[in-house]
């Protein structure tokens, strides 16, 4: 008994210590996808940026630990995390209820949201009823193709797919398509990169982007839940949406938005208890 007692102790004070940024020698050992602009992808003279690498990088800083971003295909990064590869997995993924039943995660960062893009020459589309004799530029095999194939009749538009989200907005700038219809973060990218096109109508997921664990890493979890609760309430990841997305994020954005609890609200293995966030 005394010595399940002091085990458990001291799985206790190492949580806090995790919690308080006391540092740690081992390397964080995660993943991205890193042809996932703006999240990740090759930057000039070698290594990857983006907004999730900046995410991961300062979350590591934040705990006083390396870190070692492995870039690898989306599909094999949950496998990865599973089979204790990887701590955590640092690419966008989305939480959704069949997730969300076997693994931990932390609470959401970002929204992820359907949005159009546009020519800024073009009118806004203010409603779903706008694309009726419209075409719609599309990735291939994508969830936004899905959106298509589920809405085509009922708003009467038309739809061509492509190899790549790229040559769907060059469509659009070529004016084979009145719009590209992709995630929220990715039409943001494309249009702060060229300036022939604007973000218009959104269409709201209720979904958002939060950090993977495995369900048995409630000390992981925690501790990294803490950076994220922390990096809303100074500013940071604000920052990093205005700098990797071109504007601030609104008034309730899972960006800003500091969630109660460790995990997304609504979704299996969230805990309500309330957490304070401890921030240096």
């Amino acid at each position: 008994m005394k010595l399940k007692s002091l085990v458990s102790k001291l799985a206790i004070t190492t949580g806090l210590l995790y919690i308080f940024g006391v540092s740690h020698a081992q390397t964080i050992q995660t993943g991205v996808d890193a042809t996932f602009a703006p999240h990740a992808m090759p930057k000039l003279g070698g290594g990857y940026e983006g907004f999730n690498i900046d995410l991961a990088n300062e979350i590591a800083k934040r705990l006083k630990k390396p870190i070692n971003i492995e870039a690898t295909q989306f599909s094999g990064l949950i496998p990865g995390l599973n089979a204790k590869k990887y701590d955590w997995i640092a690419a966008p993924t989305t939480v959704n209820q069949q997730r969300a039943e076997t693994l931990l995660f932390t609470e959401g960062y970002l929204d992820t949201d359907f949005q159009f893009l546009v020519k800024k020459s073009d009118a806004e589309i203010a409603s779903l009823d706008d694309l009726k004799g419209k075409t719609i530029a599309l990735n291939k095999g994508s969830a936004y193709e899905a959106w298509a194939k589920d809405n085509i009749a009922k708003y009467g538009f038309k739809y061509d797919v492509y190899d790549t989200n790229a040559d769907a907005v060059q469509a659009v700038l070529s004016g084979r398509a009145n719009a590209n219809l992709a995630g929220n973060t990715v039409v943001a990218w494309a249009a702060k990169q060229n300036p022939m096109l604007k973000l218009t109508f959104t269409i709201k997921t209720g979904l958002v982007w939060a950090i993977p664990f495995r369900l048995d890493d409630k000390e992981g979890r925690a501790t990294v839940s803490n950076v994220i609760k922390c990096m809303k309430i100074d500013g940071t990841m604000s920052g990093l949406h205005e700098k990797w997305f071109g504007y601030k994020p609104a008034a309730g954005a899972a960006a800003i938005t500091v969630a109660p609890g460790l995990g997304v609200p609504n979704m299996p293995n969230y805990d309500p208890t309330p957490f304070k966030p401890h921030c240096s």
